[in-house]
């Protein structure tokens, strides 16, 4: 890129704005002798720094408080145009001024040095001269390329106009890869065509006639079928954005030694039916090149789809007639829905008459037949807990222990009364006291009894289990210390062999449900084991519930119980009740509902 020298040069700037705003502040800087300067864009309600330019290249790191004044300069730039504002305590002035025909509000503000005051008031009137350069520099990027999109609709419709004097398909395909390869400076192009599910290879340029044997014919086909499966343009070399897969395309320009390959779809009906790949030496496809090749693509490929349609076989023209036909029997219009209509007949109808098994499926409980409560004896504290839920246990186990502190004090205390009894007995039979010694004799007997409670309370103290089972209620590990009082449920025992199944069956469902019905459980914890069952009960009342009213079922399990059964564990049950058609199973609750809805 030239240096920027003067306004014309700015006027005529031949790169992108990213470049152009730091090469336009650079100059403008220069002519008005800044010291350093800045380019404000605003955003919403806010100014933000868009470039900014020094002298000695260092990053410009402005006070808060000169943020703040530039923030106000700014915005009173875009009422006056031009604004002049000296920084206190410095000796530095700012300008500011408005850029006129901006999408964005833009302010550029410069910091000149006071004490040249000659060039602050030269640098104002070169600042009015350049305000409206950005705008210029717009305008003229707008009108280039206005003039490259001319060009191109040019050469689009200068070949347009030639394919449509064609007749035939071969001729077109012909035309179009040769005018291609001419207009763009390309040393081949290539046209294929989807047929059958591949892509053929139909024209080459400046080759009237081709062996489909031929290296060269089988790799460009390889490339476009890669084109046409992605549906996207393919570029060689690969630009860094790009995600497409080239792999085909890579080992094509191997093959031939070529540097640059395009290849682009050509579509009908927002549907890929061709592809064009072009081949160049030297020089890469340019953006303004890939856009024009985009919009000929676009153009020319209904007018090829027709010649193709039209220089078809006769077998392929008899079948369209036929489609055709068809089509006007069924309707000219909404084939494919009275298609689809006559296919949801068919599936209602096989939905009708095929039946196959149904289930009842129903929520169930693993339950015990023996289960034993385990109680508190008397009021009391919670010394050990030595079991879990979950916990196996044989009979005469453990379970848990109360506090017997206070039992072994009265203990104690009932034994010394009762020796003292005993021992004022023996003095009152010593000294002859018949009446002494049996008031003392029934004392001590008295003393005995309370003894013998207070002992039977201790023996109480040790909770034990009266059966082999499974500890299934009784989490009491954190309750150490906890008062208990007298009838406390605080242990459920149940037996692990005497096990059924409790079926909540929705009252929806109970009508197809008999004794000695067939079906199977599984477990929420193992949902992939089945376990076969029958149906043993069906209790003849109704529970209510929040969702509803539910009968109780009890289920025999078949098989014998797993290791890790536990009472209380849950799962689905499924119940086969017999055959039903799949229409009925899939709308009865529907119809059911319904009915009931409309019943008057």
């Amino acid at each position: 890129m030239s240096p920027v020298n003067n306004i014309h040069d700015l006027h005529n700037y031949a790169e992108h704005p990213g470049k152009f705003w730091p090469d336009f502040l650079a100059f403008s800087s220069q002519q008005t002798k800044a010291e350093y300067s800045v380019l404000l864009v605003k955003k919403t309600s806010s100014w933000a720094q868009l470039c900014q330019w020094s002298q000695d290249q260092q990053r410009i790191n402005l006070a808060e408080t000169i943020k703040k004044n530039l923030q106000n300069l700014a915005d009173k730039c875009l009422e006056d145009g031009l604004v002049r504002a000296q920084i206190s305590g410095t000796e530095l002035s700012i300008i500011g001024i408005n850029l006129t025909g901006q999408e964005q509000p833009s302010v550029a503000v410069y910091f000149i040095d006071t004490r040249h005051p000659a060039a602050i008031e030269s640098g104002l009137q070169r600042l009015q001269l350049l305000a409206d350069t950005p705008a210029i520099y717009q305008r003229q990027r707008v009108a280039q390329q206005a003039e490259k999109d001319l060009n191109a609709f040019g050469k689009v419709l200068d070949l347009l106009l030639l394919l449509n004097e064609q007749e035939q398909f071969v001729s077109a395909a012909m035309l179009v890869v040769n005018e291609i390869a001419a207009r763009f400076s390309c040393d081949r192009v290539s046209l294929g065509w989807q047929e059958s599910g591949y892509v053929q290879l139909q024209a080459i340029s400046h080759m009237e006639r081709f062996e489909r044997k031929m290296d060269i014919v089988s790799s460009l086909e390889a490339a476009m079928e890669e084109t046409f499966d992605q549906d996207e343009e393919i570029l060689l070399p690969q630009p860094p954005s790009s995600t497409t897969v080239c792999h085909d395309h890579r080992l094509y320009a191997e093959k031939q030694q070529v540097r640059n390959l395009l290849s682009l779809p050509l579509r009908t009906k927002q549907q890929p039916t061709a592809i064009l790949l072009c081949e160049r030496g030297e020089s890469a496809f340019s953006q303004e090149e890939v856009r024009s090749l985009r919009i000929l693509c676009d153009q020319i490929a209904p007018r090829l789809a027709s010649l193709k349609a039209i220089d078809r076989w006769f077998g392929a023209k008899l079948a369209d007639q036929l489609r055709a036909g068809m089509s006007k029997v069924v309707g000219a219009e909404h084939t494919l829905l009275k298609l689809s209509g006559l296919l949801v007949g068919f599936v209602l109808l096989i939905s009708m008459t095929i039946q196959i098994p149904y289930r009842v499926e129903t929520p169930f409980i693993l339950r015990s037949q023996d289960v034993q409560q385990v109680s508190a004896p008397f009021e009391g504290y919670i010394d050990e807990v030595l079991v879990k839920i979950g916990q196996r246990v044989s009979k005469g186990d453990l379970l848990l222990s109360l506090d017997s502190r206070d039992l072994q004090l009265e203990e104690s205390s009932a034994l010394a009364n009762q020796i003292r009894h005993l021992r004022e007995a023996e003095k009152a039979r010593a000294f002859g006291s018949l009446i002494d010694m049996k008031i003392a004799q029934a004392q001590a007997d008295q003393a005995q009894a309370q003894l013998d409670l207070i002992r039977y309370r201790l023996e109480q103290s040790q909770l034990r289990s009266a059966m082999d089972g499974i500890i299934v209620e009784g989490d009491l590990e954190e309750l150490r210390g906890a008062p208990v009082n007298k009838g406390d449920i605080l242990f459920k025992v149940a037996r692990h062999e005497k096990l059924f199944i409790e079926l909540k069956v929705d009252e929806r469902d109970i009508h197809e449900l008999q004794t000695e019905q067939h079906g199977e459980i599984a477990f929420v914890s193992q949902p992939e084991l089945k376990y076969p069952m029958d149906i043993e009960q069906i209790d003849p009342v109704a529970l209510a519930n929040d969702t509803g009213n539910t009968f109780l079922a009890r289920g025999r399990i078949v098989q014998d119980a797993a290791h890790w059964w536990r009472p209380g564990m849950s799962g689905l049950a499924k119940i086969d009740v017999g055959n039903r058609s799949i229409i009925w199973i899939l709308t009865h609750r529907t119809i059911d509902f319904l009915q009931l809805l409309t019943w008057w």
